[in-house]
């Protein structure tokens, strides 16, 4: 039987002290709803609507959930509590029967797993399945009432009495419905409490009374079950949810010298025997292929790395690198550079826009952009492609086995046909033909000399 889940996102989340809603700030590359949208899909669910706010409604409007998972949302004004931001949902929803997960949009840590868990311990016996956890103490979290093996009620904390706030079970915030049960407890809840909201909590007793069973499902790590209030909280969970993915492409075959200074984002594709050296950040979906070496001190987003790549201190973006080619120290590779089998890109040299065929090299502080440049050809120290005369871009066409010298400073739109030269400081203006070897400011032919 598919399953429904309702998302709860409302909460303004003051403690962030942000103009930004809390739940679409971002730890690992993804909004902390991202993640909770991810393992919920993941658990199995197959439709999902996320109470929201005022302030982060629109911005769902586009919202790129995981696996496509249709995304409805609804807003919840005022914001009476969470048994009230339940009952706005339902009134949304049509009634079906099966289980309903209620999840937290700001516990990104929260594995697919611990949702299934609860969504399959729904059954014609069991009206409601919760999380519950050990927490440390003193804690916010509502307290777990037992009367022996079984759950009597929940109690929040603003609630307890100092006795029941010396119990360690907390209530986790993760349940699953049968639905039409909570459907007929829902608008039984009041708001005669410390906070005058009406508490999704409260269903535990109104069914336990109603002669339903509820079960408590313990838990094993209460760190994954946190949520995230403020900007500390949310950089603790930055560094378990990045240790989880290092860990998993390790599982994978993977090497990471340094988990703790190696920055991945969820949805890439690394290699087995690929190599990730300290102080690495890879994200925007990158594919790295086997037995590549990565990093130190490199940055690689929405990039494709080849087999056998070296890339070190070094920045890569929206861009290709194909197999046994090596980038770096200091490079900047941006906006669409491919560089096919075999090419060398040195210190201090920048490539955008342009295509660079196999076994190029340039080695030393040149920048080639908007440029297409053929196979085997080298490229000297300080060489430039003038590619913006200053209302549009202009394009570099450079031919095969062609000898760029050092310092040239090449002046697009031009073509320079296979195997030229250029001399050292020329200012190439015009195209230059096959063979052709040219030098000066302007570039001018070379005129042999007359035999003596």
């Amino acid at each position: 039987m598919s399953a429904r889940a309702i998302v709860l996102a409302a909460g303004k989340g003051t403690r962030m002290k942000s103009a930004r809603p809390k739940v679409l700030h971002e730890l690992c590359g993804r909004p902390m709803l991202w993640f909770v949208l991810e393992a919920v899909r993941a658990a199995g669910v197959s439709e999902i609507i996320v109470v929201t706010n005022n302030e982060l409604d629109p911005h769902l409007a586009d919202f790129q959930t995981p696996g496509g998972v249709p995304l409805q949302t609804v807003v919840q004004e005022p914001q009476l509590g969470t048994g009230h931001a339940v009952q706005v949902a339902l009134e949304k929803l049509p009634a079906v029967n099966g289980p309903l997960l209620i999840a937290y949009g700001d516990m990104p840590l929260v594995p697919a797993e611990t949702y299934r868990r609860v969504l399959n311990a729904i059954d014609s016996n069991v009206a409601l399945a919760l999380t519950t956890a050990r927490m440390p103490l003193p804690s916010n979290f509502g307290r777990v009432v037992m009367r022996g093996p079984i759950l009597e009620r929940i109690i929040e904390a603003r609630d307890c009495t100092p006795e029941e706030l010396e119990i360690d079970e907390m209530n986790a915030g993760i349940y699953a419905y049968e639905e039409r049960s909570l459907r007929e407890v829902i608008g039984r809840l009041s708001n005669d409490n410390a906070q005058g909201e009406y508490y999704l909590t409260d269903t535990v007793e109104l069914l336990i009374g109603s002669g339903k069973r509820v079960i408590p499902l313990l838990e094993p790590d209460y760190r994954v079950v946190l949520g995230i209030n403020d900007r500390i909280e949310l950089a603790a969970a930055a560094a378990q949810m990045n240790r989880r993915l290092c860990e998993a492409h390790m599982r994978e075959g993977v090497t990471i010298v340094d988990p703790a200074t190696t920055y991945l984002e969820p949805e890439l594709t690394i290699a087995p025997d690929v190599v990730i050296e300290p102080n690495t950040r890879i994200g925007g979906r990158s594919k790295i292929g086997p037995r590549s070496v990565i990093g130190p001190n490199t940055q690689i987003i929405a990039s494709t790395i080849g087999a056998d790549v070296r890339v070190r201190d070094s920045v890569i973006t929206e861009s290709i690198v194909g197999d046994r080619s090596s980038v770096g120290p200091f490079a900047h590779l941006r906006n669409g550079a491919e560089l096919k089998t075999s090419v060398h890109i040195g210190n201090y040299v920048e490539v955008k826009n342009a295509t660079l065929e196999s076994e190029v090299k340039a080695s030393h502080l040149t920048y080639l952009g908007d440029a297409s440049v053929g196979r085997a050809t080298n490229v000297g120290a300080g060489t430039i492609t003038c590619n913006f005369d200053g209302k549009k871009k202009n394009r570099t066409e450079i031919g095969e086995n062609v000898f760029i010298g050092s310092h040239s400073a090449i002046v697009a739109p031009v073509k320079i046909g296979d195997g030229a030269l250029t001399g050292a400081g020329s200012v190439v203006i015009r195209d230059v033909a096959q063979g052709e070897r040219v030098a000066g400011n302007p570039a001018k032919p070379i005129q042999k000399k007359a035999p003596a």
